[in-house]
């Protein structure tokens, strides 16, 4: 974010230098587009300074790199100024906002201390009396409400080897025990440590002091004020929503959340949450050795007040309050810093709207319109001889991170296969592949749309490409069969971790 980051900073000077006249004039020159509560109000690039041919430019290039970014929402003095969806997502579907969801959770602890439901520093172990947790001390009595918020907790957590502790928490039958059961390594708010299971307890927290779960209470206190109907978010064993990630939103919605910290935690005349808990969040509440401190909930990413809210795979919401502009992305792994050269020259001088341009406009439609297409079918090479040999053959796994039990691969034509797959909890699933190029598109977990497209390498090896889009996952399958052998090799492309795994050929899968 360097280069956006110092074109804030010039922007910054440029008003200081030129006095409150300045300032005054600028505001008359960007009038407020009003509350996006029924829904955003557009304008062309060049009412807010930018330059949409050159924004035009730049979404080309980042589809021509085939970057996998989703959308793009760029927002300026509360108009939005680009709203682009990339092939294969379609702009329409909720989206996983993953990490975005520990700025919302902290929000709603927010919310609750202004109600008087709790208190930052209330001590964690207080709100589960009936719980004896392992490792008890009085270390661990320590930690607060505030400790959790700003990652701080001291318990023994780890974001390395892809999230470690958060994987070994999901696969318990209770997370809150989980979590409650680690031993201590640090003084509670001493430390920085990115532990997404203890933004779980957070909601957990929540539920205990409002009696009521994280998703009630958000759509009450936060979401219907500001107008977000449309959520999913997923929930623990026990019913309780997830505080470290999964929730899903439409990236207009999730826009929201920044515009009411722009706007000081004020809605229509409503505070929804304490301004000063806004102020705070996005100062440096404890440093983390990284080029970004931490606040509660939200990474501080400059020097001249920017922020963001950030999520794996390219979840963002990044804010610059010094010229009233957010933006606004999703993806399946992709990096604000991949993006962010090719959208910087359309941002030379935000001092003052630009004279219309609608050969510009013109380009910037036809490249929303060619960024949403799907690429031209590629020719289909004959299949090898492999594919007559296992269309049809289930392969049978030991146990996995992928979590399939039997997978079968068959090759219903010339461009089309059929990817059949037993999971470990008894589910059939049965998802159509392109093998042109082209995704083939089916429905998904929460009734999301995924796709899968694949092609030989060889007269062995099959490499398949599964898209989650909505739900954030994008699996990269590589598959050699050797005889009675499947040797399947994976890599989730917004997650550090790869795996191998090996099947043996078994009976056919029956239909779904």
């Amino acid at each position: 974010m360097r280069r956006f980051l110092l074109l804030s900073l010039l922007i910054g000077l440029t008003m200081a230098f030129s006095g409150c006249s300045a300032a005054k004039e600028e505001a008359a020159a960007f009038p407020s587009a009003g509350w996006p509560t029924a829904g955003w109000r557009t304008c062309t690039p060049e009412e807010q300074g930018i330059d949409s041919a050159k924004l035009a430019d730049g979404l080309t290039a980042i589809r021509e790199r085939g970057l996998n970014i989703h959308s793009l929402l760029i927002i300026r003095n509360g108009w939005v100024v680009l709203d682009a969806s990339f092939y294969p997502y379609d702009g329409q579907a909720l989206h996983d906002q993953a990490s975005v969801t520990k700025s919302i959770m902290t929000t709603l602890i927010a919310i609750s201390v202004d109600q008087g439901k709790l208190k930052l520093d209330d001590p964690v172990l207080s709100f589960f009396p009936g719980r004896r947790s392992a490792n008890q001390d009085a270390v661990k009595e320590r930690i607060t409400v505030r400790h959790l918020a700003s990652m701080s907790s001291g318990l023994d957590c780890t974001s390395a080897n892809d999230e470690q502790t958060l994987h070994e928490m999901e696969r318990t039958d209770d997370f809150v025990q989980f979590i409650l059961g680690r031993k201590m390594v640090a003084e509670p708010g001493s430390r920085f440590v990115y532990c997404s299971p203890g933004m779980h307890l957070l909601s957990a927290i929540l539920q205990k002091a409002t009696g009521m779960t994280t998703l009630e209470f958000a759509r009450k206190n936060l979401f219907e004020p500001l107008g977000i109907r449309n959520v999913i978010w997923p929930a623990d064993p026990q019913g309780i929503n997830h505080g470290w990630g999964d929730i899903r939103l439409h990236a207009r919605d999730t826009a929201k959340i920044g515009f009411l910290w722009l706007n000081g935690g004020q809605w229509e005349g409503r505070q929804i949450v304490s301004k000063s808990w806004v102020e705070d969040s996005v100062k440096t509440q404890i440093k983390t050795g990284r080029d970004d401190d931490y606040g509660y909930g939200w990474w501080i990413t400059g020097q001249e007040g920017e922020y963001a809210a950030i999520g794996r795979g390219g979840q963002r919401i990044q804010v610059w309050p010094s010229i009233n502009a957010m933006l606004v992305m999703t993806g399946g792994g992709v990096d604000i810093d991949d993006i962010e050269p090719f959208l910087e020259p359309a941002f030379a001088d935000l001092s003052k709207p630009l004279p219309a341009n609608p050969a510009g406009q013109a380009r910037l439609e036809e490249a929303f319109a060619a960024i949403r297409k799907p690429p031209a079918p590629k020719p289909v090479a004959p299949l090898p001889a492999t594919a007559a040999n296992i269309s049809g053959k289930a392969f049978d796994f030991e146990p996995n991170p992928l979590e399939i039990k039997t997978l079968e691969l068959e090759f219903t034509g010339p461009a089309e296969a059929v990817l059949k797959i037993k999971h470990d909890d008894g589910e059939i699933t049965s998802w159509p592949v392109g093998l042109d190029g082209v995704y083939r598109f089916s429905t998904g977990e929460y009734g999301l749309p995924q796709g899968l497209r694949g092609e030989w390498l060889d007269d062995r090896t099959f490499a398949a490409e599964y898209d989650n889009i909505g739900n954030n996952d994008h699996i990269l399958l590589r598959m050699r069969f050797e005889g009675d052998l499947l040797i399947v090799e994976s890599r989730e492309t917004a997650h550090e971790l790869g795996f191998r795994f090996e099947g043996r050929a078994a009976k056919r899968l029956p239909r779904p």
